[in-house]
């Protein structure tokens, strides 16, 4: 946790790098420095950590950083998680970025274990910047609802249960939640219907909206792509395709995870969150390869692949927002295996259709450290989207360039002149890091939220 700096009783926490170690160590008693060489502590190991024993079995603390001069949100969350509990502070003054590391090391997601890991107790770290308590611990709460959403088993979280979650924080700010389902759904989202008919009763197909904020503000459009658990359909995914498709709702956990920022830090918008929650099953109600879909939109999609269902209901989301004519929609999904093969596991793929919101959203993440990478929304592979007798397929018959055709896919449902941001995150982490454990995480969220509280700052 964190608190304001009174000058409370506290241990000091020393961060040093490869360029200030030697000199700092200058200034130690000679007790430090020959811990410091039994130890081989010379600042160039990041996440080093030199405990120095003090009177009264107090003790302070030299840890290796990256670079001193620029912390990174991530530098204190290994001593976060080592540390026993107490409270530290800094002992070169404020830590900026990194109080989001030292907050998220110590979240735990162990409600599946029989034996939950035992409460350590808090390390509280001091700051000076009080100001900025609140938003740090907005922006590390934020992120741990993406990875407990995530992390918890499909059959634990279906749609019903994150319309429940939507509710649960609507219920919180004060927003106007509608949900359209049954036949409602058929008639009026007939895509999201159609990719969720083959599950079953207690797991049926939903659209979750969710208004926010003066209706005076400028309007904007968040969405994420729900699938609670993605069989591929009738188009099976493989056994080691299926085994992580509970993360499959990776985007939906990001959108409301991203409504949550917006409302707690009051942004002056009208903010239209929707959620298309399915689960993509297996059974005789399922559609089926060579269907033609007809979408809100009113255009026909006939199916090429079953396993290419989030971008189907993504379009239909994006009709009913561009319904509304926001000033901008944002997007967020788990929508292709190709953007991982591009860019790895820790880059969302980007695409924008607006030059200028893109340098917006990528000038945040470099300022959040939660970095984006630019795609080519490319109209040359727009004629691989072609169908013979319907108006589009919903996936290229070609191996070339799946994310490229998949947000040229969703492009199709922007209103035209919409500002539109989509981002294909993996939304999972399959190595953990200091603060970062292996599992559902958050990936291009602090950085679209950065750059709205840029685009719409609070008066």
């Amino acid at each position: 946790m964190l608190q304001p700096d009174r000058a409370q009783t506290a241990r000091r926490i020393h961060l040093l790098d490869a360029a200030s170690t030697e000199e700092w160590l200058k200034t130690r008693p000679a007790s430090d420095r020959a811990l410091a060489e039994a130890q081989r502590f010379d600042g160039k190991s990041e996440g080093a950590l030199l405990i120095l024993p003090r009177d009264g079995g107090e003790f302070e603390v030299a840890l290796a950083v990256k670079d001193r001069s620029a912390l990174s949100p991530w530098c204190l969350a290994g001593a976060a998680d080592r540390l026993p509990a107490g409270s530290y502070r800094p002992a070169e003054g404020s830590v900026g970025p990194a109080t989001l590391g030292w907050l998220l090391a110590q979240h735990r997601f162990d409600q599946y274990k029989s034996k939950p890991s035992p409460d350590r107790g808090a390390r509280v770290l001091l700051t000076g910047e009080a100001a900025r308590i609140d938003e740090a611990v907005r922006l590390a709460e934020a992120t741990a609802m993406v990875r407990d959403l995530v992390d918890t088993p499909a059959g634990d979280l279906g749609p019903a249960e994150l319309e429940g979650a939507v509710r649960a924080w609507a219920r919180e700010v004060g927003a106007e939640v509608t949900v359209t389902s049954g036949e409602d759904l058929e008639r009026g989202y007939p895509m999201v219907a159609a990719v969720g008919a083959a599950a079953v009763p207690g797991r049926a197909p939903r659209m979750i909206e969710a208004s926010w904020g003066n209706p005076a503000h400028p309007r904007i459009a968040v969405i994420g792509k729900g699938v609670c658990f993605d069989s591929g359909g009738l188009d099976l995914k493989p056994a080691s395709g299926m085994r992580l498709m509970k993360k499959d709702m990776g985007g939906a956990a990001h959108a409301l995870a991203l409504a949550r920022l917006i409302a707690g830090a009051r942004l002056p918008v009208r903010l239209h969150l929707l959620i298309p929650a399915v689960e993509n099953a297996v059974a005789g109600g399922a559609f089926r390869p060579g269907d033609i879909l007809r979408s809100k939109a009113g255009t026909r999609v006939e199916i090429d692949n079953t396993d290419a269902e989030g971008r189907l209901i993504l379009g239909d989301a994006l009709t009913r927002a561009g319904e509304e004519q926001p000033e901008l929609i944002v997007d967020f999904a788990t929508l292709t295996g190709a953007a991982r093969v591009a860019l790895g596991p820790d880059l969302p793929a980007l695409f924008v259709n607006d030059d200028s919101l893109a340098e917006q959203l990528l000038a945040a993440s470099r300022e959040a450290s939660d970095p984006l990478w630019r795609m080519p929304l490319w109209d040359g592979y727009d004629d691989m989207l072609k169908s013979d007798i319907a108006d589009m397929v919903n996936s290229a018959d070609s191996s070339f360039a799946g994310s490229v055709t998949a947000a040229l896919f969703l492009r199709r449902f922007v209103p035209e002149g919409t500002a539109w941001a989509h981002l294909d995150t993996f939304a999972w982490r399959p190595v953990a890091k200091p603060g970062r454990p292996k599992g559902g995480e958050a990936l291009g969220l602090r950085a679209v939220y950065a750059a709205l509280a840029g685009r719409f700052p609070v008066p």
